[in-house]
C-alpha cells in the first residue's frame, strides 16, 4: 500500500488555525515527536491520524485524500505537457501531493492562457474575414461553474436534506409528484401552463405575471423536474445564495446567475430520487441504470446525474464521474464526484467506450479502462435521443457515461462476466492524444506535446507519432 506523506498540509493547516506545534499535538493526543515526524515528512498518515484531524478540527479529509492528489497531478501533467524541459513524474508527484496549493495555481494560470489563447485566435479569425471591425468577445462562465461543482465534490449536503425534506412531506409516488409540486406553486401564486412547442423552450416563467409555461411534449418526469427547478428557485433562493457567495459569482453576473439555474436543477433531481431511497434502491439494484430509472420513473440520463452526487458525509455511494458527449466529441456535461480528470485540450479518447455506445444504440456497454498513470475504471456507457417527436423534427444523440474507480467496480452489475483482475480485459485510454503519454496508440490523432517528435524517412510506423525521443535525466 502506498504511503501517505503530507507534511506540507499539515504545517499549513496549523499555521491557518495558528497553533503550535505542541498545542496541535495536545489536540489530536500525539506527542511533539511524533507530530514533528509528520510534518517533516518522516513518518506517513495514518488513517488513525486522519480521522483524529477530522474529529479534533474538523478538517475535512478529502484534501489529504489520494483521489484528491491524483486529480491535481493530472492537472499538472496536462498544464505542462509541453514545458521547455521534461517533468519526471516524481517531480509532479512531490508538487501535487506536497504543495497543493501551488499545484492549483499553475493549473489555474494554465487555464487562463488556454482561454486567453482561444480568444486570440478567435479575434484573429474576426478581422482576417474582411470585417472592419471584429465582434466583442463574450466570456462563457460554463467553466467557472462547472470548476464549482467539482470543488464541491458535485455534492452539496444543503440543498439536498432541503429536498429529501420536501420529497417526504409531499409522500406522492413517482406518478403523481407532477401534481403536487402544481398544487405546491399554485398555493405560492404561480400558475402552470402548458403549450405546444413553447418557443423551444422546456420552461419560461414570467415574473410578472408569475405564470410558468412548460412545454406540452415533457414527459411527466421531465415536467417535474422543471417544476421542482422553478420551486427552488422561488422557495429556496437563500440556499442558493448562501452557497455562491464566494468568487467568481460575487463579480460575474452571467456566471451568477448560470450557477443558481445548476443548483436549482441540483435540488430538482434531490427531490425527484430523494437521497436515502435512492441509495438503498441503487445498492438493493447493484446500480442498475434501468430498473433505477423504471422503479422512480425518470430517464437513464436523471439516474446517471442523480448517481454522481451521492457524496453525503457518513453515508456516501459508489463515487461516480459522469459526462455526456455528441458525436463530433464535445463534452456538453461533466460532472466528478471524485478525482477524474476531464482534459480541457485535445479532444477525448476515441477508445473510450462513450463513442462505440454510438453505433449500438439501446444497449448499456461496460468497459473496464486503464489510464496511462495505472488507474483502473469501469465505464458504462448509453445512447440517448432527444427531441420532439414528429418526422422532420430536430433531434440530438449523444452518449452518456457513468464510470467509477475499479476498487468499486463488484458494487455494480456491470461488472458481471468482467475479470476485474486481468490486465487483458482493459481497454487502455487517456485523457486526450495531446496530453496522452502512450507512445503506441493506433488511434493517436495527435502527437503527444511533452516530447519531441522522432522522425524517421526510412520507416513507417504501424502507429501514427508512435515515436517520440526519450527525454534526458535531470540533472540534480
Amino acid at each position: 500500500m502506498k504511503k501517505t506523506f503530507m507534511g506540507v498540509k499539515l504545517r499549513k493547516l496549523r499555521a491557518e488555525r495558528g497553533m503550535t506545534q505542541i498545542a496541535l499535538a495536545q489536540a489530536l493526543e500525539l506527542s511533539p515527536s511524533y507530530l514533528n515526524q509528520l510534518e517533516q515528512n518522516q513518518r506517513p498518515f495514518t488513517v488513525s491520524v486522519l480521522l483524529k484531524l477530522s474529529r479534533a478540527l474538523g478538517v475535512d479529509i478529502q484534501q489529504f485524500s489520494e483521489d484528491e492528489e491524483a486529480r491535481l497531478l493530472a492537472g499538472l501533467k496536462e498544464a505542462l505537457a509541453d514545458a521547455a524541459q521534461p517533468i519526471s513524474l516524481p517531480e509532479f508527484q512531490e508538487v501535487a501531493g506536497q504543495m497543493p496549493g501551488l499545484a492549483r495555481a499553475v493549473i489555474d494560470l494554465y487555464r487562463r492562457q488556454h482561454q486567453l489563447l482561444e480568444r486570440l485566435e478567435t479575434l484573429s479569425s474576426q478581422w482576417g474575414d474582411d470585417r472592419s471591425r471584429p465582434e466583442p468577445l463574450v466570456s462563457q462562465p460554463f467553466e467557472l461553474v462547472r470548476d464549482f461543482f467539482f470543488a464541491h465534490q458535485n455534492h452539496f449536503d444543503t440543498l439536498d436534506r432541503a429536498a429529501e425534506k420536501l420529497a417526504a412531506q409531499a409522500q406522492t409516488s413517482p406518478v403523481d409528484r407532477a401534481a403536487w409540486l402544481e398544487q405546491t406553486l399554485a398555493q405560492r401564486g404561480i400558475q402552470v401552463q402548458r403549450e405546444a412547442g413553447a418557443q423551444g423552450s422546456k420552461r419560461s416563467f414570467d415574473p410578472l405575471s408569475r405564470v410558468l409555461t412548460l412545454s406540452s411534449e415533457l414527459a411527466p418526469a421531465q415536467q417535474a423536474f422543471q417544476m421542482a427547478t422553478q420551486l427552488a428557485l422561488q422557495a429556496f433562493s437563500a440556499d442558493i445564495e448562501a452557497l455562491i457567495q464566494v468568487p467568481p459569482f460575487t463579480h460575474n453576473e452571467p456566471a451568477r446567475r448560470l450557477v443558481r439555474v445548476g443548483l436549482a436543477n441540483y435540488f430538482a433531481g434531490a427531490f425527484l430520487l430523494p437521497y436515502g431511497e435512492f441509495l438503498q434502491a441503487a445498492e438493493t439494484l447493484r446500480y442498475d441504470l434501468e430498473l433505477l430509472g423504471k422503479r422512480f420513473q425518470v430517464g437513464l440520463e436523471t439516474v446517471c446525474h442523480r448517481l454522481s452526487t451521492m457524496q453525503r458525509p457518513g453515508a456516501p455511494g459508489v463515487p461516480f464521474f459522469f459526462v455526456r458527449v455528441d458525436r463530433a466529441g464535445n463534452i456538453s456535461k461533466r460532472q466528478s464526484a471524485t478525482h477524474f480528470h476531464f482534459s480541457r485540450v485535445g479532444g477525448t479518447c476515441p477508445l473510450w467506450n462513450v463513442y462505440e455506445a454510438f453505433s449500438r444504440p439501446g444497449q448499456i456497454l461496460a468497459q473496464l479502462a486503464r489510464m496511462p498513470d495505472g488507474r483502473r475504471y469501469l465505464w458504462v456507457a448509453h445512447s440517448i435521443t432527444q427531441g420532439e417527436a414528429g418526422y422532420g423534427s430536430p433531434r440530438r444523440t449523444f452518449s452518456i457515461g457513468l464510470g467509477c474507480d475499479a476498487r468499486h467496480a463488484h458494487r455494480l452489475v456491470y461488472a458481471r462476466g468482467l475479470d476485474l483482475q486481468d490486465p487483458g480485459a482493459e481497454t487502455p485510454i487517456g485523457m486526450g492524444c495531446k496530453v496522452c503519454e502512450r507512445p503506441a496508440c493506433p488511434q493517436r490523432a495527435f502527437p503527444y506535446v511533452g516530447r519531441a517528435l522522432s522522425v524517421d524517412e526510412n520507416r513507417g510506423p504501424s502507429a501514427p507519432y508512435g515515436s517520440w525521443v526519450e527525454p534526458e535525466p535531470r540533472q540534480g
